[in-house]
């Protein structure tokens, strides 16, 4: 779901601005110049014609810019993590013992996992200095200047309606949570790997061992010293005393005289 927001708010995304140029001469003057840009941002070929305020002359312009090659390397990040995450559901749910058989799977996943990471930062970095050179590029004041009617004080050029950049903003946002959400993951497919299962395998045996040999050795010694002291005459002459004084307050002199 990450990766659609994505690739759905950069790739398909369309704007434009709206730039007014009042000449000296009313008739020459033309209010509304809308000029549209949409992904991947090859800016250089977007064209729109401006008046020169000389006549009935215009001329030509074109945006400054190429801004394709961050865009498209975003877009198809995004697309392929939205591949390989929706094959990966398929098999994590319908083949899960195909999965973890010589635990080939989890290694595999668990290298892509990483290299997506990656790539995930790398684009939505170069996709947000190419997103902030877009809006420098597509910003009105910046491109009046490029008209040469604008040039001239007796002229007034002035901005009608800036581009809205909320979407493409909202698509650098979740490149990096993508980002954040790869690189967190890669714990959990690091767990199923056969690495982390050998690594949590050793210690579990070693303090067992540890206990087996403390146990045998302690147990021996234990039992001998309080059979040898149950032996001693001393603890038979208490026990000899104290049945004794209980016979006696239960039975009387005669049954203690008997008992002896």
């Amino acid at each position: 779901l990450f990766a659609i927001f994505a690739f759905a708010t950069c790739g398909g995304y369309s704007g434009g601005l709206r730039l007014s140029v009042d000449c000296a001469n009313k008739s020459e003057s033309d209010l509304n110049i809308d000029i549209a840009f949409a992904y991947p941002f090859r800016l250089h070929q977007v064209n729109f014609d401006a008046p020169t305020c000389e006549g009935k002359r215009r001329e030509k312009l074109s945006l400054i810019g190429d801004f394709s090659s961050s865009a498209e390397f975003f877009v198809t990040i995004a697309v392929f993590a939205f591949l390989y995450s929706l094959a990966a559901t398929v098999v994590y749910i319908f083949f899960q013992n195909k999965y973890r058989e010589n635990n080939r799977g989890p290694l595999i996943d668990f290298i892509v996992t990483v290299v997506f990471s990656f790539l995930w930062l790398v684009s939505s970095s170069a996709w947000a200095k190419g997103l902030s050179d877009v809006k420098i590029a597509t910003d009105p004041d910046e491109v009046l200047l490029l008209m040469s009617a604008c040039k001239q004080q007796s002229n007034k050029c002035l901005p009608v309606r800036s581009p809205v950049m909320s979407s493409l903003n909202t698509s650098v946002v979740f490149g990096f949570l993508n980002f954040i959400l790869w690189a967190g993951n890669i714990w959990f497919v690091f767990k199923e790997t056969g690495w982390h299962s050998s690594g949590q395998r050793h210690p579990p045996d070693t303090m067992e061992k540890q206990s087996s040999s403390y146990n045998q050795g302690g147990y021996n010694q234990d039992s001998y010293g309080p059979a040898g002291g149950y032996n001693q005459p001393g603890s038979y002459g208490q026990v000899g005393e104290y049945s004794q004084s209980q016979s006696y307050g239960q039975s009387g002199p005669t049954s203690f005289a008997n008992q002896i």
